[in-house]
């Protein structure tokens, strides 16, 4: 009877550790998909509240491009509800499908590129643009915004 007891004890202590270690798992699975939540939730939030705007006149093909300089001019708005960041790491610009890395960016109506404030991105071109039809894509945060123009 007593061999009976101690097995019986033996078993319970045994489950009851791997019971605790299998807790122990779980716990940190779900606080590690807790933080990935949360930190995903964070990236959408300024997704979501990223918002701009072209402004430049595509019938004013002047404005925008400059073929003496091969520079292409793109006025963009802020209508989001965040402050971005006036940086050229922060924005994407493609030309005609061409990814651009030397964009200079500069905020007209103030320091900052707060909501409501224009910047000018100048996009210096290798190459310059051929007679007829042409897109920039500006990226920010996730948001999208296309200009076609014709030179």
């Amino acid at each position: 009877m007593a061999s009976v007891s101690s097995s019986h004890l033996i078993l319970f202590i045994a489950s009851l550790l791997i019971a605790a270690s299998v807790a122990g798992t779980f716990t940190q699975g779900v606080q590690r998909l807790s933080s990935a939540l949360g930190d995903r939730s964070l990236d959408v939030s300024q997704d979501v509240r990223t918002d701009v705007e072209i402004i430049s006149d595509p019938a004013s093909t002047d404005a925008i491009y400059d073929d003496g300089s091969n520079t292409v001019t793109v006025l963009v708005k802020n209508t989001g509800s965040l402050d971005l960041p006036a940086d050229s790491d922060q924005i994407e610009v493609l030309v005609d499908g061409t990814y651009q890395v030397d964009v200079t960016v500069e905020v007209l109506d103030g320091e900052a590129w707060r909501v409501g404030n224009v910047a000018r991105l100048e996009i210096p071109l290798d190459s310059g643009l051929g007679a007829g039809d042409h897109r920039v894509t500006v990226i920010v945060n996730n948001d999208e915004e296309v200009l076609e123009f014709r030179t």
